[in-house]
């Protein structure tokens, strides 16, 4: 079992930055693969960021590509979304899923935890 909790929004003028953490509990969290989902009103939720179980390997959509960067801290048992270059289209709730495959996989489905999410509101 994990438990995920998000910190780090907030509101954010457009071009701004933020960073998004996102805490696990249990000793495995070195094993999985964690993921960032975001979800806007009205909208599905969609992939923003996966990086592997050993942060070796990552991978983003185009709409984040060089604005976003995932880390990790297996010391810390922590995942990292550094958010630059904010646009008001990434205004959502985001979301860190960890994933027992521990391969960068983007698929919502593939998740086995989810933490409660965290708000992110960029202001234009």
């Amino acid at each position: 079992q994990v438990q995920l909790v998000e910190s780090g929004g907030g509101l954010v003028q457009a071009g701004g930055s933020l960073r998004l953490s996102c805490a696990a509990s249990g000793r495995t969290f070195s094993r999985y693969a964690m993921g960032w989902f975001r979800q806007a009103p009205g909208k599905e939720r969609e992939f923003v960021a996966v990086i592997n179980w050993s942060g070796s390997d990552s991978y983003y959509p185009d709409s984040v590509k060089g604005r976003f960067t995932i880390s990790r801290d297996n010391t810390k048992n922590t995942v990292y979304l550094q958010m630059n270059s904010l646009k008001p289209e990434d205004t959502a709730v985001y979301f860190c899923a960890a994933d027992a495959s521990g391969a960068t996989r983007t698929g919502a489905i593939a998740y086995d935890y989810w933490g409660q999410g965290t708000q992110v509101t960029v202001s234009s």
